[in-house]
């Protein structure tokens, strides 16, 4: 084993790197739809041992960032190339800027981890420091990853459990920050296992498979409750699966729109839904200006009945100026328009423009097509809803961001509305929809999640799928809805305890790191 340590530890210039690289590569495997946890341990504890190679060298600190940002690279570019898909709906206006996306993405996320291991320096002065501080400083990256610049809180350490939902379960009470940092210190300390130090190399590592394996054990508790339904409350989950390039092509509106009604009233095999819920931008038009097809929607509600869609929507101010919203409409029984949610946390560079004119003058526009940048609504709202519990609407990847997802007063679940056409058909579809499962532990609430072109489901409050309709299928899902759980610690508190568990081991670090006696 010391062997292995030593190798890692002796390699130097652009071996390093490319090491480095390599492990935030295999560490991406780790993520949906691959699920192989231990890589990203692993990928952890050798960073690490890279890390350690550096020493006191001359211009330690450009080396240690120079490292963290190839392990970043690495992760982001495998956890993320399916990005790329999303500049192929329209080739002709954004596939030259495929090469630049795929670099220039992984590489400005990959700045967050370079940033951690700087940090990581100022405490590098013993074993057991340099696990602690560097644990703290890479998950402290992953929460400012969430927040800075609107956030893009992907593919966090949490995520690598997917394969583990006993694991996952931690979430109810840490959250996804809390659990990458405890994901993140079990993989880092590993790397202890690797040293030639015997005395009190395996202390760490033993203690953090100890604490795993009573997460685990806790969560296989936890996961043997079962979930009651929501009486009379009855869900049907439209997946019109249109390609992207299609779903707007005035060829296609007349089918694109005859689908989602004929699905919505296609015959099941169970109760007729009392809830039909359609997915982001759902119907191919502005609604506003089709009287037709509200017409329709009165229809299709009835006196029974309730939809939820998402759909485009605009005003007009006193100016005349439009406004662009991406929303989710509520309409009751008749037709009647209950209520309209807009979304808050708009996508840079799909939805809106940052630095507009700057990008405008080097050819580079917003990925969804219309006249401006859409507006932002004003936050999580929670909706009153005919025949249900409060709901509250997100949508597409306002699932993401952790302590954000619930308005006041507190719905009793969740609705997400998406449209993973621009994710393709491999690890991104497979990603949002864990991402989402997570939420929902994290809250105590289901989650119904409504896909253009997949992955539909129904998720109850611990993240179980109940009923689900996959990629590249057109259907209707039909489905019960799962009654929420008492509110849960996290939902309480938010990311108190991983601000708690930062403090710690940055102070026991910093304790640690005074007696240079490991140099």
């Amino acid at each position: 084993m010391a062997s292995i340590g030593d190798f890692f530890r002796g390699l130097d210039g652009w071996k390093r790197f490319i090491a480095a690289g390599t492990a935030g590569a295999l560490s991406a495997l780790a993520f949906a739809p691959y699920n192989i946890f231990v890589l990203q341990l692993l990928g952890y504890g050798v960073l690490l041992l890279l890390l350690e190679g550096i020493g006191h060298r001359a211009y330690r600190t450009a080396k240690f960032a120079l490292i963290g940002w190839a392990f970043g690279f690495g992760q982001f570019f495998v956890g993320l190339f399916w990005i790329g898909n999303a500049f192929q709906v329209d080739a002709a206006a954004h596939a030259w800027q495929i090469p630049f996306v795929l670099v220039l993405l992984p590489g400005g996320l990959a700045l967050f981890p370079a940033l951690a291991c700087i940090v990581a320096t100022g405490f590098w002065q013993n074993g057991t420091s340099r696990i602690l501080s560097l644990s703290a400083a890479l998950a402290l990256s992953q929460y400012l990853r969430g927040h800075v610049l609107t956030g893009f809180p992907w593919n966090l350490a949490a995520y690598g459990w997917g394969a583990v939902p006993e694991v996952l379960q931690s979430a109810a009470v840490l959250g996804a920050y809390g659990l990458s940092l405890l994901t993140i210190l079990f993989g880092v300390s590993l790397a202890g296992v690797f040293g030639r130090s015997r005395s009190r190399a395996f202390v760490l590592p033993a203690l953090m498979v100890c604490l795993f394996a009573l997460m685990w054990g806790a969560g296989a508790m936890r996961l043997r409750t079962a979930v009651a339904d929501v009486a009379n409350v009855r869900l049907r989950i439209v997946q019109p699966n249109i390609p992207e390039a299609e779903k707007f092509e005035p060829q296609f509106v007349a089918r694109n729109w005859q689908r989602l009604i004929d699905l919505s009233r296609a015959r099941g095999q169970g109760p007729a839904p009392t809830h039909i819920i359609w997915p982001e931008s759902a119907p191919p038009f502005l609604l506003s200006r089709e009287p037709a097809a509200l017409d329709e929607i009165a229809v299709l509600t009835g006196t029974n009945h309730m939809l939820i869609t998402g759909a485009a929507r605009v005003t007009r101010d006193s100016d005349g100026a439009r406004h662009y919203y991406n929303s989710v409409y509520f309409f009751g029984h008749g037709g009647a328009l209950e209520g309209v949610y807009d979304k808050f946390h708009l996508v840079p560079f799909g939805e809106y423009l940052p630095m507009e004119s700057f990008f405008h003058a080097i050819g580079i526009d917003k990925l969804v097509n219309s006249p401006g940048g859409f507006t932002a609504g004003s936050g999580p709202r929670t909706f009153a809803v005919p025949g249900a519990p409060p709901v509250g609407p997100l949508v597409c990847y306002e699932v993401i961001f952790p302590d954000e997802v619930t308005g006041r007063p507190r719905p009793k679940w969740l609705v997400n509305v998406t449209n993973d056409a621009w994710f393709g058909t491999f690890s991104g579809p497979y990603q949002h929809l864990l991402i989402a499962q997570v939420r929902a532990i994290e809250e105590g609430l289901p989650i119904v999640r409504a896909a253009g072109t997949g992955i539909s489901a129904i998720i109850d409050p611990m993240g179980r799928i109940t009923a689900e309709l996959g990629l590249d299928r057109a259907g209707a899902l039909d489905g019960t809805l799962p009654q929420a759980l008492p509110t849960t610690f996290y939902a309480l508190h938010g990311d108190v305890l991983f601000a708690g568990l930062i403090v710690l081991l940055a102070g026991l670090g910093g304790i640690l790191a005074r007696p240079a006696n490991d140099q």
